[in-house]
């Protein structure tokens, strides 16, 4: 607890740092602040009376999760960060095949910036198809046509619709600064925030449901060691890399011969994550996973509805399964572009490297290709045994709210940002000759 305090006291020392953070928090109550809101139009207590009659499920609880509730509150943030999401999939797999996008992602900060404004100006497009829709679909959650004080004509559809897409761009803006000028990855801080907003309520109705028979106290008492667990497990395998040895040839350096055969033999390494695309292929895969249902429910035929039913039940084999492959799937396509081996096989090269036994340039690219293949594959399997991890726990009868930070999107997004956020405010703790919030930086070597 001592050292806890210490660590609080080092980063309120440094003056950037604390501006950061406490911008960053700043930004966080103003986008919980606006999942409240509810959009003008519609009755709110009526919105209020029926959150405390049900208490979702299927996809819902998962719009809801990544939206901290404001999707079902009809909020003016309902559409959440999502269509900003699904925007950043698409520009990204178009990269892959629009020569325009390629060459922009070779530019650098300048090509940066334009797909960046390639992205807003897709999320736009996103948010005014999604925009009506959610509108229209909004019964489904159970709202009745009463709630509606103006009705659904033009003269309620078409503000509504302005405010949703104003609402996520605003949210879109709001993570872009956290990102710029707070601590932390602000459209994963966003989401994480709305996911943790819900935490408290999923347990203390767990906790009611196991007291009044169903478990009793020691089940609750199972289920929190279990939580930690599995937390544990996601940390380890976020943490995890592979080393990779790397030689350095004879440099010249000043100071005699001794300082040269130092330098001679000195081996260093190449940490490769097991895990190098983080928490984004399930946010990828999840956004994905509305499409097949959605799709579905455009059609009334009899294997439309089925098709519906099965995608519509995040609980349901065929949604894990299809769930768990596209994660698997997302996680290779995102490792292969965010860990450029070829990249790093000629940095290695010009700076005069290389891997025992391995020659420099093309081989040591096709080398690091090799283990990132090797080493990705148990990790992908491991998140998407997470990520359906909380269907299993119907079997002892756990509620559908709290089984979700048992895995799936949830955790995962709670560990990854957690870990990442830590990390930022690592490095400037490190920077300033403060203990690190990690143990790993603490035993770093100072050459």
């Amino acid at each position: 607890m001592k050292k806890f305090i210490e660590n609080l006291t080092n980063i309120w020392k440094i003056e950037e740092l604390k501006n950061r953070i406490i911008l960053t928090l700043g930004i966080l109550l103003v986008y919980r602040f606006g999942a409240h809101i509810v959009l003008p139009g519609i009755d709110s207590a009526q919105l209020h009376e029926l959150a405390t009659k049900t208490s979702g499920g299927g996809l819902l609880d998962i719009l809801n999760a990544f939206t901290g509730g404001a999707f079902s509150n009809a909020s003016v943030f309902a559409l959440g960060i999502m269509p900003y999401i699904s925007a950043s999939i698409v520009v990204q797999l178009m990269g892959i095949a629009i020569p325009y996008l390629q060459k922009l992602q070779k530019e650098g900060e300048s090509g940066r910036r334009k797909i960046n404004q390639i992205t807003r100006w897709l999320t736009i497009a996103i948010c005014i198809v999604q925009a009506p829709v959610y509108l229209y679909g909004i019964n489904r959650l159970g709202v009745p046509d009463s709630a509606f004080l103006l009705g659904k004509g033009l003269n309620f559809i078409v503000p509504a619709v302005l405010i949703l897409v104003t609402g996520t761009i605003f949210a879109m803006w709001l993570g872009e600064k956290i990102t710029d000028k707070g601590i932390g990855n602000g459209i994963s801080l966003l989401i994480m925030v709305g996911i943790i907003a819900r935490l408290p309520r999923a347990f203390l109705s767990e906790t009611a449901s196991r007291l009044t028979g169903n478990g009793g106290p020691l089940l609750i008492l199972i289920e929190i060691i279990l939580w930690f667990v599995i937390i544990l497990l996601c940390i380890y395998l976020i943490k995890a890399v592979r080393q990779i040895p790397v030689q350095y040839a004879r440099r010249t350096a000043e100071g005699g011969t001794a300082n040269e055969r130092n330098i001679f033999g000195a081996r260093q390494y190449i940490p490769l994550k097991i895990n190098a695309a983080g928490v984004m292929p399930i946010i990828f895969a999840q956004a994905l996973m509305f499409i097949p249902a959605t799709v579905a429910g455009l059609s009334q035929s009899e294997f439309a509805k089925s098709v519906q039913a099965a995608f519509s039940n995040v609980f349901g084999f065929w949604y894990n399964l299809l769930f768990a492959a596209m994660i698997i799937l997302f996680t290779y396509f995102y490792t292969a572009i965010t860990v450029p081996t070829n990249k790093m096989a000629d940095d290695l090269k010009r700076s005069g490297g290389f891997i025992p036994g391995i020659r420099p340039g093309k081989e040591t690219g096709d080398y690091l290709d090799k283990i990132m293949s090797l080493i990705t594959l148990p990790g992908s399997i491991f998140i998407a045994l997470v990520a359906i991890f909380p269907s299993l726990l119907k079997i002892i009868g756990m509620q559908d709210q709290w089984a979700l930070f048992y895995g799936g999107t949830s955790l995962l997004i709670l560990v990854g940002v957690a870990i990442d956020t830590m990390q930022q405010v690592n490095s400037y703790l490190l920077n300033r000759h403060y203990d690190g919030l990690m143990k790993t930086g603490k035993n770093r070597k100072v050459s």
